[in-house]
């Protein structure tokens, strides 16, 4: 085989995209096409411990540069034998995450902290299953690049067996996320920087509860489509044109 032809097939296998490997480009909040599911107080809330379920089902991931991850999920799952059995899975994770060299992404959970609402309406007759959770989740790689179509940052995660999970798109930056810390620790948690004595517990249950009331003043920055016609610019041309049209007409 030609060198040439080595090097074309070695091209082809990469794929059509760069892996991005620098933690800064990777650093937001990134929300499913739904637009509906966003890691954050707004999805769980750790003083009660309460999932909050969203409007319709998603998935997001948020990710800080100093190595920090979150993770908000509602998948429902059809039922063939039974159409109007649906079951749905809500899930709440953070932790700490590993960017290999080779573009490998490893997320790792603080154990304690992870929480999942099973619903199966018709086998567990009306009560939904909640439980601590805990996954460590593997991204075989990863891609980042600018989405021509809908003009927003796309996040392409691959599962460890390289299936692509959905696309995920720019929703803030800095992200919007719980405190990074172990926000329910027990008295044999050892992950996070939490200690289990009752003081520091309620200390940061008081944080929490502090970071859910001022939810709304985050200092996390809805992204807004980078395309050249976002709506923006198109209403400020729209009225700069009827300005111009006017004051022809006027002058005429």
């Amino acid at each position: 085989m030609k060198l040439s032809s080595i090097v074309s097939a070695l091209l082809l296998s990469q794929g059509p995209f760069v892996q991005a490997i620098d933690k800064k480009d990777l650093e937001g909040t990134w929300s499913s096409k739904s637009n509906q599911v966003f890691t954050g107080p707004g999805f769980y809330d750790p003083v009660d411990e309460l999932i909050i379920e969203p409007s319709l089902p998603g998935i997001s991931y948020s990710f800080t540069e100093d190595g920090h991850w979150e993770m908000a999920t509602y998948l429902v799952s059809a039922n063939p034998q039974d159409p109007s059995c649906p079951s749905a899975a809500i899930t709440f994770q953070h932790g700490s995450y590993d960017l290999l060299d080779n573009g490998t992404l490893i997320l790792n959970p603080i154990h304690v902290d992870g929480r999942q609402l099973v619903s199966d309406p018709c086998n567990d007759h009306g009560t939904s299953t909640y439980n601590r959770y805990n996954q460590t989740i593997t991204f075989h790689h990863f891609y980042i690049r600018l989405d021509d179509y809908h003009g927003m940052y796309k996040l392409q995660l691959f599962q460890f067996d390289e299936s692509p999970l959905q696309p995920l798109y720019l929703a803030y930056r800095p992200p919007m996320m719980l405190p990074t810390e172990t926000l329910n620790p027990t008295e044999s948690a050892s992950s996070g920087s939490a200690q289990s004595t009752g003081k520091s517990k309620r200390s940061l249950r008081d944080t929490i509860r502090r970071n859910l009331e001022n939810k709304h003043r985050t200092n996390a920055v809805k992204s807004k489509p980078k395309g050249i016609l976002n709506s923006d610019l198109v209403w400020y041309l729209s009225v700069g044109m009827i300005g111009v049209g006017s004051m022809i007409f006027l002058s005429s």
